[in-house]
């Protein structure tokens, strides 16, 4: 009697967008990340939070491949970082967006040519094409084709993280990374950043590593928190379950906001994340 075939194979997991194992980090003979594992989903917003110096930087530049760690694997869409030569690491950095503290733009440049330079750097687009795909990129994070000639001095904090946003995005990347995306802005700004990251996100259908110390931005925007504390990941789990972990520093993140996590995400910032964005737009 011939025994019937099944279908009861699983499909094989999809590929993580980022797949970090079993990663230690020394700096200075100090271990900064003792065993971290860690894994970035395709189309999520995953927030790292953590103490401050307790590697969370660290960690997002060994993702971007800027420092290798004393062992362990870090892999980006597949790829084994610390197996990149030169040429493959240009082509990595052309599918990851990265919006540093603060902004980081180049002082002597203006909006237009912070956003340009990516384009320039690629050689992927003439000279004549790249004017009307920078000033879109820029119209898309709420600046106006009549501030794109200022300078990053002559930007208030706001503009000036629109401008490193659509910098990140010229190369319409597949990863976008952000270091403290609200740091150093006042409240209407910081709710004009939150509001824009997360329609960007829908539009452009990205994966995010954010790193922050906000709770609105880890309230509003993140799928998945990770907690970086102890030199390593003690939890990587949905918002309402890392909001009532039992951890020191949960404890002291969470304070008095445990019932704001568990709100459904949508109804903490829905009136102001479905508003349109525009450079007019209070605290621009």
């Amino acid at each position: 009697m011939t025994t019937p075939v099944t279908a009861s194979v699983a499909a094989a997991a999809p590929v993580p967008a980022i797949d970090i194992t079993s990663l230690t980090t020394v700096l200075n003979r100090s271990v900064i990340h003792r065993d971290v594992n860690l894994q970035v989903r395709v189309g999520e917003v995953l927030s790292i939070i953590g103490s401050s110096g307790g590697g969370k930087s660290t960690l997002l530049r060994e993702m971007l491949g800027l420092m290798q760690p004393a062992s362990g694997t870090v892999k980006v869409l597949g790829t084994d970082m610390a197996r990149l030569g030169l040429r493959e690491r240009m082509q990595m950095s052309s599918r990851c967006g990265v919006v540093f503290q603060n902004g980081a733009l180049f002082s002597a440049l203006s909006a237009f040519d912070n956003v340009a330079l990516p384009l320039r750097e690629a050689h992927w687009w003439p000279e004549e094409l790249l004017r009307d795909l920078v000033l879109a990129s820029l119209q898309q994070t709420g600046i106006e084709a009549s501030r794109a000639a200022r300078l990053p001095a002559e930007l208030s904090g706001g503009m000036v993280k629109r401008v490193a946003i659509a910098r990140a995005l010229i190369l319409e990347p597949e990863l976008l990374f952000m270091d403290e995306p609200t740091a150093g802005l006042a409240p209407d700004q910081r709710h004009e950043v939150i509001g824009l990251i997360s329609r960007l996100k829908r539009e452009f259908e990205l994966t995010v590593v954010l790193i922050t110390h906000d709770i609105d931005v880890v309230i509003a925007l993140a799928d998945r928190v990770a907690v970086l504390a102890d030199q390593r990941i003690v939890i990587s789990a949905p918002l309402k379950e890392v909001a009532r972990f039992e951890h020191p520093f949960v404890r002291s993140f969470f304070l008095d906001q445990t019932a704001r996590c568990e709100l459904p995400q949508a109804s903490a910032y829905r009136s102001h994340l479905e508003r349109p964005l525009t450079s007019d737009s209070p605290g621009a």
